[in-house]
């Protein structure tokens, strides 16, 4: 079992179940899914953009990614219908608990001037997202080998009814957010 996924049920679960007085054990906000996306809009000049950004994410996730295809064509921007334009990956279960501790312990803090994630990134249900400006905070990526620095987004999903559960939650598990 995954070291947060048991840190999650023994001591963060029981304490939240507490600080809210749920009712039942099932009330106690969990993380559900972790969504990593790359958006690639150089890939409609650079179609090797899209095989470097699946070759990043695989890394960082450990599974392989999806590619993401656009749904309208857009004269304005050269772009037609069908054309690869990101790729994503949606993580659960152990390699979620894994690439979360991942995140929150060795990637953050090799952020340059990191101060905490801001608290305003949470969407209303409990969910948070975290815009990155570097692939390379993230230790399975070879800094020599990178052809170009792309940013992702990591979304975590998670089942809180409201920010403050989630942030709740997050905090709990390690998250460094800011005062």
């Amino acid at each position: 079992m995954a070291r947060l996924k048991d840190v999650y049920l023994k001591t963060v679960a029981p304490a939240l179940f507490k600080d809210f007085g749920f009712k039942s054990p099932m009330q106690v906000p969990r993380i559900t899914k972790i969504v990593i996306n790359i958006g690639l809009g150089e890939a409609l000049q650079n179609p090797k953009a899209v095989e470097a950004a699946i070759g990043d994410l695989t890394m960082i996730a450990g599974q392989k990614p999806v590619v993401t295809r656009a749904k309208k064509s857009l004269a304005a921007f050269k772009l037609r219908q069908g054309m690869p334009i990101g790729a994503m990956v949606t993580l659960r279960n152990e390699r979620m608990y894994d690439f979360y501790d991942r995140l929150v312990n060795l990637a953050l803090p090799r952020i340059r001037d990191f101060q905490g994630l801001s608290r305003k990134s949470f969407d209303g249900r409990g969910n948070y997202s975290i815009g990155i400006r570097e692939q390379i905070i993230f230790p399975e990526i070879e800094y020599d080998k990178v052809d170009k620095i792309r940013g992702l987004e990591v979304a975590i999903v998670t089942t809180a009814p409201n920010d403050e559960q989630g942030f709740a939650l997050l905090k709990a598990l390690g998250m460094p957010f800011r005062d």
